[in-house]
């Protein structure tokens, strides 16, 4: 208790205020909404690299905004998973920022990575937005594929899931995703599979195996089928060659 008074005393004597939550929360909220323009100026502003307002986590200025990154990114996971972005797919992308800033060490390339996670995460919550308001029936069915997306997944399966019968469920998730929910399926699994071929050097026998794919001669039927080349080419165009989200 006594460090506990000295700290006081020294944070009131120095007038080290934290900012207040009418300057942080409208931040958050314009990520999660979507809003751009708002973002953007924020960061024009330099807000997070800027000590003043910034509470002490470190004696270290690098540790310190290590933890501020850290804190920021569970509070935006939250928010958009609020505002409408699968959980499980919030939680992935909150761990490839902090993972990523875990091997900086500078406090300009954090606070880069900051931006950029801000103004990615900005810009997939617009693409979210822009599709229309859904039943709470078809938001869980998309975390519930998003997370076992490496499985084989049923129409049975989700409907059990989510004690619907099999052709309600698929009617009401073809009226308001505009696809069949095995469309939909199939185009996600590609899509992990071009991120698997981009960015890791599992082979394609091992993706066709991590989605859950027939064969690996399937796999390669269905990629090209929504792609146009096959796994094998896209390896070969893209491998590597940006390591951004997108």
């Amino acid at each position: 208790m006594k460090e506990w008074y000295r700290n006081e005393f020294i944070s009131q004597e120095f007038s080290l205020a934290h900012r207040v939550l009418e300057e942080e929360l409208p931040f958050y909220e314009a990520i999660a909404k979507g809003d751009l323009e708002y973002v953007e100026e924020n960061i024009r502003e330099q807000e997070f690299v800027n000590p003043e307002g910034m509470g002490k986590l470190s004696e270290n200025p690098v540790q310190n905004i290590r933890y501020h990154f850290v804190v920021t990114m569970a509070l935006i996971t939250r928010y958009i998973i609020h505002a409408g972005m699968e959980q499980e797919k919030a939680y992935r992308l909150s761990d490839f920022y902090i993972l990523k800033m875990d091997g900086l060490s500078t406090i300009e390339e954090i606070g880069a990575l900051h931006d950029e996670m801000c103004l990615d995460i900005c810009k997939q919550m617009i693409r979210i937005k822009k599709l229309h308001v859904l039943s709470k029936q078809v938001v869980l069915s998309l975390d519930y594929i998003y997370s076992h997306i490496h499985n084989r997944i049923t129409i049975k399966e989700l409907s059990v899931y989510l004690g619907l019968s099999e052709s309600y469920f698929s009617k009401l998730f073809s009226r308001e995703m505009g696809i069949p929910v095995s469309e939909y399926i199939m185009r996600l699994k590609i899509e992990k599979a071009k991120n698997l071929l981009q960015y890791s050097d599992t082979d394609i026998v091992g993706i066709a195996n991590y989605l859950a794919f027939s064969s690996q001669s399937h796999f390669i039927c269905v990629f090209k089928k929504y792609e146009g080349i096959t796994p094998h080419k896209f390896r070969e165009r893209h491998f590597r060659t940006n390591w951004g989200l997108g």
